[in-house]
């Protein structure tokens, strides 16, 4: 049984791979994550303040006392002294890379041009196999138009694009006005692939103390749905590859993904509920299922039922749309 697969140009032995988590967070797991049959890692994303926050603090020693005395500079602290989130993420990248043989991916969260492109250098130099894009954002300026916000995302991608040479992929926010043009967009540019799709944390209110509150939510099963459409429409329209995530917890998850078209099915959630064993268990009865099948390899499964090639197409649009509603039943 085949279940060898491709994503962002590298050879994966299977389509399950680990999100961007927590659970990257020590080497020690990843390495686990490979002996569970993860068949890449995208590491825990490094944001956009952390970078700013180096930059910052590292202004602020530098300029320290200098008005004082003219030998102020000699007393500037070695890096290490004041490593902060980006110096440790590179390190981090380089001790995964020497620790395991699977792809490490790694991750950029921001929402602006920023330190971006410069960062995504020194990821590639780090060692990483790939860098996914994770561009985050909540526009409240009435004045903002969406071309406006798709121009933004675009020109992050197209500076990070003629910055590094390894495959990069942009984990695409599914509220885009219209998703199959900023897909195309990015295709244009020359992402390798796109993931599908971020999903943005809700903030809360505590009752109690009166204040907004982080609170997260881990994916469910009926999550599926949104990705699947989107990855079914877009098999066979465009070159780069689609990883789906977001309600990938069984085998069934990831088989419905791979018939849609998915290259790569992302497990975040599962993993945290069940343990990175849980990836053990999605694999054997991802083979359970495919010799019962009698499907031989993954690649045979591979967009068999994207919007392409099932019998009626409009399936994933809006003519299914009151078919579903009349079918309900209480």
């Amino acid at each position: 049984m085949d279940l060898s697969t491709s994503y962002l140009g590298l050879k994966l032995k299977s389509p399950l791979v680990v999100s961007a988590c927590p659970l990257s967070e020590h080497v020690a797991d990843i390495k686990r994550m490979e002996d569970c049959q993860a068949s890449a890692v995208v590491l825990y994303s490094l944001f956009e303040e952390q970078i700013r926050g180096e930059q910052k603090e590292l202004n602020t020693f530098s300029n320290q006392g200098t008005e004082s005395f003219a030998e102020a500079l000699s007393y500037f602290p070695e890096p290490f002294e004041y490593r902060l989130g980006p110096e440790q993420y590179l390190e981090h990248i380089r001790k995964a890379k020497a620790a395991v043989g699977i792809p490490i991916i790694a991750s950029l969260n921001g929402s602006s041009l920023g330190g971006w492109t410069s960062f995504a250098k020194q990821i590639q130099q780090a060692g990483a196999d790939a860098l996914e894009l994770n561009i985050y954002s909540v526009p409240t300026d009435g004045k903002l138009t969406g071309a406006a916000i798709e121009k933004s995302t675009l020109d992050i991608v197209k500076s990070v694009r003629a910055a590094v040479s390894i495959p990069i992929a942009v984990k695409l926010s599914p509220f885009y006005s219209n998703v199959a043009n900023m897909a195309a967009e990015l295709d244009a540019l020359g992402v390798n692939g796109l993931t599908l799709f971020n999903r943005f944390y809700q903030p809360d209110i505590d009752l109690d103390t009166l204040e907004v509150q982080p609170h997260i939510l881990l994916s469910t099963p009926q999550d599926l749905r949104l990705p699947l459409r989107w990855v079914a429409i877009l098999h066979g329209r465009i070159k780069a590859d689609l990883a789906a995530t977001g309600g990938v917890h069984q085998a069934p998850d990831v088989i419905k993904l791979l018939m849609a078209g998915a290259n790569v099915t992302m497990l975040c959630s599962a993993l945290l509920k069940h343990g990175v064993e849980h990836v053990k268990t999605v694999e054997r009865e991802l083979l359970a299922w495919m010799t019962e099948k009698e499907y031989v390899s993954v690649k045979q499964m591979q967009g068999s039922m994207s919007q392409k090639k099932v019998e009626n197409p409009t399936a994933f649009e809006r003519a299914q749309y009151m078919k579903a509603l009349i079918s309900y039943k209480i």
